[in-house]
């Protein structure tokens, strides 16, 4: 998703944009249209912003579109990038500050190879939170949501109503379970054997 270099000509119209619906509001969209730009789109970040590349001719319900599916490609592009436990640490104190106040503060984020059956855990009495290497490679909403059921979880250690209503505050929290309810459902799948090999 790397920039046009011909999206500078053609004095491209720049709009800035909301996020589209159950998306959050992590940094500022613009929308660049071109006249010299037909049939592409592209998108690509620059620093805290998201730019978005479009046909001048596009309707603003197909920019709209365009919007949301950009954002999802440069979200799956940047959770393929295996994040550091420094990159991790950093990820939860923005969540916490984001959606839980900043009262949530481990003492340790990190990845580990050892939960097979669980995507992450938190022991609240140690402040220290596991999420499973499973993860690495899911879009990056799954990945903030299980960061953030764990921050949850030094505030809150059980899964009671007071537990869920934290977790209220971030805008992908169904769309993140489905996701995952999703990857354990084809994991019991029984596998189909390839039909070349036969």
């Amino acid at each position: 998703m790397s920039a046009d270099p011909l999206h500078r000509a053609g004095a491209p119209q720049r709009t800035p944009t909301n996020p589209p619906p159950n998306r959050p509001a992590t940094s500022a969209i613009e929308v660049r249209r071109s006249t010299r730009r037909r049939r592409t789109v592209s998108a690509y970040r620059e620093g805290d912003r998201t730019v978005v590349l479009i046909p001048a001719r596009m309707s603003e319900a197909e920019e709209q579109r365009w919007v949301s599916v950009m954002l999802d490609k440069l979200a799956a592009q940047e959770s393929k990038r295996v994040l550091g436990d420094a990159e991790l640490a950093e990820r939860a104190e923005r969540l916490s500050n984001q959606y839980l106040d900043g009262r949530a503060r481990p003492a340790s984020v990190r990845w580990v190879t050892n939960q097979n059956t669980r995507w992450g855990s938190c022991t609240p009495s140690e402040g220290s939170i596991r999420l499973s290497h499973r993860l690495q490679g899911m879009p990056e909403y799954v990945v903030d949501y299980v960061l953030l059921h764990e921050l949850a979880h030094l505030l809150v250690p059980g899964h009671g109503p007071r537990f869920w209503r934290l977790l209220e505050a971030y805008p992908r929290t169904e769309r993140a379970r489905g996701y995952l309810e999703g990857v354990v459902a084809a994991d019991r799948l029984p596998h189909v054997p390839d039909a070349r090999r036969e």
